[in-house]
């Protein structure tokens, strides 16, 4: 078996593939996304997976791989938006992107191996569709925050509600390649 390390980075692989493609196609027109909206998007694909879990069925062919690497590129763009908060460029240049993706994901990345040492990879017995519901837990405590405007009095930031909702995507997407 392949270790958790080598699956992340080909899940990401296939994720940057994509993000980048995208990025070749429709420039960086996501710059004009508020952070509330990236949470909104996030959460139209999650909630499209937990529909279909439950459900059992679809009717639109695209697969919840799919809804997966949507997730985690969403992420990535939430992250870089973060970073670029006070820049006021919509288009950036594709190297620039490119290194930043990379950046946000050797973090996130990082977390996921800090946390996997504490809990002994305990996401390998969980239930793809507990990874789901964490995704859309995460998701309804950035809303909140949103809604607080940013702040909390305990409480992580909305940076590692998404590098966590990352994680339990790429998770997932391991768990689902078998």
């Amino acid at each position: 078996m392949q270790t958790t390390s080598v699956q992340y980075d080909k899940a990401i692989k296939l994720c940057k593939d994509i993000f980048l493609k995208k990025m070749k196609d429709y420039g960086t027109a996501w710059r004009n996304l508020r952070p509330t909206s990236l949470t909104d998007q996030i959460f139209i694909k999650a909630q499209r997976i937990k529909s279909i879990e439950s459900k059992g069925t679809q009717k639109i062919v695209d697969d919840i791989k799919g809804e997966y690497i949507g997730i985690i590129n969403y992420c990535v763009i939430a992250m870089i938006q973060l970073d670029l908060a006070d820049d006021t460029r919509v288009d950036l240049p594709y190297e620039e992107v490119e290194k930043l993706f990379d950046k946000h994901v050797a973090l996130t990345k990082q977390l996921m191996e800090d946390k996997n040492h504490d809990y002994g990879e305990a996401w390998r017995d969980m239930r793809i569709s507990s990874l789901t519901d964490l995704i859309l837990m995460k998701i309804f405590r950035v809303k909140q925050i949103e809604d607080n405007m940013g702040k909390t009095i305990i409480s992580e930031g909305v940076d590692a509600n998404y590098m966590d909702m990352m994680n339990y995507a790429i998770f997932a997407m391991i768990r689902l390649n078998g």
